[in-house]
């Protein structure tokens, strides 16, 4: 019997007995796909939620594994950032300040030690509402004279996008350096995307891990959520807005904050930039700050977090804040699905007899993740967390504030996306005056929010539909 003889009686017995080879083929995937998230997956609850997939959905679950649960960007973002988020030279860390309140100085440690970085003092924070911040921005544009560099998730091909794209090709047309840095999914939002537009205005504009090709689709699950722009190496603004003219409309159909800085922390901005534009294309920037050395008096540092080597660097800030509480910790957020970690975080602050206040939006846009959210809140509560909602428009605020001297603000959300998928920036400040500033706006808001009733039980039906929508908390 010759080879393509064998070939084919070989190929002759598996048709014939094509249910058991399918079985064994499903038994091999479904083992081999298993051993490599009990390999991989730190987190013991999203192995289990991977394996049950893997198992109970043959073939499906493994190639859902494939594309959205593996993370191919660790070892290449490694390579490229060399670590890390580098900590721009030259940068003094800031005095050790006064033991009270929140203890900041042992705080300033410990975030330091999570992220590598320096608290550098000196730096001015003004804190905007986001049509504030649109027209800031629009007008930091318009002035530069050496460089423009913007990152943002989602840069929507409307009235706002269309002008800050005229605003930047202006900027290309007097000779300033523009470079554009729009996530790949967060690019989709709009249709047609304006990264067409960018690119017809002369533009440099590039899509973070986008890509048709089939063999780039498993980076999907990985988006740049974080909002930078710096323009002239010595001006940033960062927060949660996105470029969408949502934000703008009277009345808003999105509500947000953003902060405009300057001082030496902008270094650290433009370090963030930079290592995601040169991961994107290759191309290097110049990450020097080139702005006035005190130009206020917040202490302040950048808190990155990504699938990458920044990995749980912002959880570890958060519970570090929770756990140096001693009075009040607020926070406000749109999305609120934590961990198993942070929700004890939370728990033992509020059996030390801290306030713990959480603001969220009545009315989200979406809707598995509100599920979710009232699932955790049933439990929260009982411990006495105290919930509330802010109605009307939707609410994509997110900041937090501990004992009115600590404060963090910028693109990260309460959520496993967050906190583990999600490129994210956060700005870390010490400073009374900026945390006060952040507290009368939480206030403001609290007051008009409408308290979560624990005594008011929703249904059956609501409560097994939202522990169920828990249950994708490792996903969400």
């Amino acid at each position: 019997m010759d080879i393509d003889s064998g070939w084919r009686a070989l190929w002759a017995v598996a048709v014939d007995n094509r249910t058991e080879v399918l079985a064994l083929v499903g038994l091999a995937i479904a083992l081999g796909t298993t051993a490599h998230i009990v390999l991989n997956k730190r987190d013991a609850r999203s192995a289990g939620a991977w394996t049950g997939l893997v198992w109970l959905v043959p073939f499906v679950g493994a190639l859902l594994y494939l594309v959205l649960g593996i993370n191919r960007i660790h070892r290449r973002a490694r390579q490229l950032t060399q670590g890390g988020l580098a900590a721009p030279a030259a940068l003094p860390v800031a005095p050790e300040a006064s033991p009270t309140g929140v203890q900041p100085h042992t705080l300033a440690e410990l975030v330091g030690r999570v992220t590598g970085l320096p608290l550098v003092q000196g730096n001015a924070v003004q804190v905007l509402e986001a049509p504030d911040a649109f027209e800031a921005m629009i007008n930091a544009v318009e002035r530069a004279r050496s460089s423009v560099f913007l990152a943002t998730y989602i840069f929507g091909n409307d009235a706002a996008g269309h002008r800050m794209v005229a605003a930047l090709r202006r900027a290309v047309e007097r000779g300033v350096k523009v470079r554009v840095l729009v996530d790949g999914m967060g690019s989709l939002y709009s249709f047609p995307p304006v990264v067409t537009r960018l690119r017809s205005a002369g533009v440099p504009t590039q899509r973070f891990l986008y890509s048709l090709r089939p063999w780039r689709m498993p980076y999907m699950n990985l988006r740049n959520h974080r909002k930078l722009l710096l323009v002239d190496q010595s001006l940033g603004f960062t927060g949660g807005m996105n470029l969408r003219q949502r934000y703008l409309d009277d009345p808003p159909g999105i509500r947000d904050l953003h902060v405009r800085v300057e001082g030496r922390v902008v270094g650290q901005l433009l370090s963030g930039f930079v290592i995601d534009w040169h991961f994107s294309c290759g191309e290097s920037l110049e990450d020097h700050y080139t702005g006035s050395l005190q130009p206020g008096h917040v202490n302040a540092r950048v808190v990155t977090t990504g699938p990458d080597a920044d990995l749980d660097k912002r959880r570890l800030a958060l519970l570090a804040a929770l756990g140096r509480a001693e009075h009040r910790v607020r926070i406000m957020t749109p999305y609120f699905v934590p961990d198993l970690n942070l929700a004890t975080g939370l728990q033992l602050a509020v059996l030390r007899g801290i306030r713990v206040q959480l603001l969220l939006p009545a009315n989200n846009n979406l809707r598995f993740v509100d599920w979710a959210s009232q699932h955790i809140l049933e439990w929260l509560v009982q411990e006495g967390l105290e919930v509330a909602f802010t109605p009307g428009c939707f609410d994509h605020s997110k900041l937090m504030t501990v004992d009115g001297t600590w404060s963090l603000l910028g693109s990260g959300n309460w959520d496993a996306r967050s906190l583990r998928l999600n490129f994210e920036l956060d700005l870390e400040c010490y400073d009374p005056v900026l945390a006060h500033q952040l507290d009368d706006i939480f206030e403001r808001r609290w007051a008009r929010a409408v308290a979560y009733d624990d005594a008011v039980k929703p249904g059956r039906f609501r409560r097994l539909r939202n522990a169920l929508a828990h249950l994708l908390e490792p996903y969400l």
